[in-house]
């Protein structure tokens, strides 16, 4: 573990960020630091103008999330958890000690007066991968109560494989590239254990045969023909987050290079002039959507940071991504157009006409990690 120096959280010191037409207009004042890669200056992914800075933005986003103190009524769900796992790779990242203390504690009452919200272990994806959190804490604090609750998930899934070797949660949903690898990649992390590594890698190798298409997109289930962009930000950021730990010699490492390089070529074509992806990705018409705006500007940043992508364009795009993204962060530091919560569903207008939210988690935790992977 890196050791952080003991830095005090001063809440004043948090700005209040633009909101879209504000950031549009400051966009417009200063083209040169906020343009495409150009001749004379290519695009970096440093030097942020005022407003934009990763660090800051996202501490802000972090701290809001801490601040929260959520009215359980049934079990803890994946977007919490999503950007619970966000706020503390920001609090690690800015070597903030004081966030990273509130962030524990709010764990706290899951070991006792909210044990009743833990989710099941080993019954659907979305409950399993509340695993990644505890693990999370385990590698700041070394508690072994959080290391043993998480690996219990973890081990839950694979309790009952299939023929293959896949867990029976497996359902060939875009989503479940996130969900199930997170817990697993997470228990890597812990122990060094190769079967944790293994599970995700074989796990994942199998949705990139069932579910990419030619172009590097991936429907939404086998019976959906659709792009859905949160969907394929899930198996974006899956990808990148198993790159990270895959060893050049593991054997399915070539397969999830390929798959995540088809992808991220697909990607470059279909960012909007705004800098944003839209909620149906190949259709033009269809509304900016910031979680999957969020989940493939971090992935692009993965790839151009550890060499898996070569080309400048994928630098440009994640720098673009970025200022359009915090452009839709209001002045209390809420992402707005979020597409909500979605099923899978055979229908274009299903996809079009789901709402939009402002504050949904389902938006909150993107824009962490990409500013953590601009920060790693």
């Amino acid at each position: 573990m890196n050791s952080f120096s003991r830095r005090i959280f001063n809440r004043g010191l948090l700005y209040s960020v633009p909101s879209f037409m504000a950031a549009s207009a400051l966009a417009a004042q200063q083209p040169a630091a906020q343009s495409a890669s150009t001749p004379t200056q290519p695009a970096k992914l440093t030097d942020w103008p005022k407003g934009y800075d990763p660090a800051t933005l996202a501490k802000s986003v972090a701290v809001h999330f801490a601040e929260s103190r959520p009215n359980r009524t049934s079990r803890i769900t994946y977007p919490e958890v999503c950007t619970w796992y966000g706020a503390l790779e920001i609090a690690r990242l800015t070597a903030d000690t004081q966030l990273q203390a509130r962030l524990i504690e709010r764990f706290e009452p899951f070991f006792s007066t909210e044990s009743a919200f833990l989710p099941l272990r080993g019954e659907h994806v979305d409950f399993s991968m509340f695993g990644g959190l505890p693990l999370e804490i385990f590698l700041l604090n070394h508690e072994p109560r959080f290391r043993d609750l998480g690996l219990a998930y973890a081990d839950a899934q694979w309790q009952k494989p299939t023929p293959d070797g896949l867990t029976s949660e497996t359902r060939f949903w875009v989503d479940d590239m996130f969900m199930i690898t997170f817990v697993q990649l997470q228990a890597y992390r812990v122990t060094g254990y190769k079967k944790y590594l293994d599970r995700a890698a074989v796990e994942m190798a199998a949705y990139l045969g069932k579910l990419a298409q030619p172009n590097g997109l991936f429907y939404h289930a086998l019976d959906v023909p659709f792009f859905w962009g949160r969907g394929n930000g899930w198996f974006a950021v899956g990808m990148s987050q198993m790159l990270r730990e895959l060893p050049a010699n593991h054997p399915q490492r070539d397969t999830i290079l390929r798959g995540y390089r088809t992808m991220m070529a697909s990607l470059l074509r279909f960012q909007g002039s705004d800098g944003m992806w839209r909620q149906l990705i190949d259709h033009n018409e269809s509304w900016p959507e910031t979680s999957s705006t969020g989940m493939f500007a971090c992935a692009l940043i993965d790839g151009a940071r550890n060499g898996w992508l070569s080309d400048p364009a994928a630098t440009s795009a994640a720098r673009n991504a970025w200022i359009a993204l915090a452009g839709y962060i209001d002045q209390n530091f809420n992402v707005t157009s979020v597409c909500e919560g979605t099923n899978k569903l055979n229908s274009y207008d299903y996809y079009m006409l789901r709402k939009r939210r402002t504050g949904d988690l389902h938006g909150q935790a993107p824009v962490l990690w990409t500013a953590a992977a601009l920060l790693r």
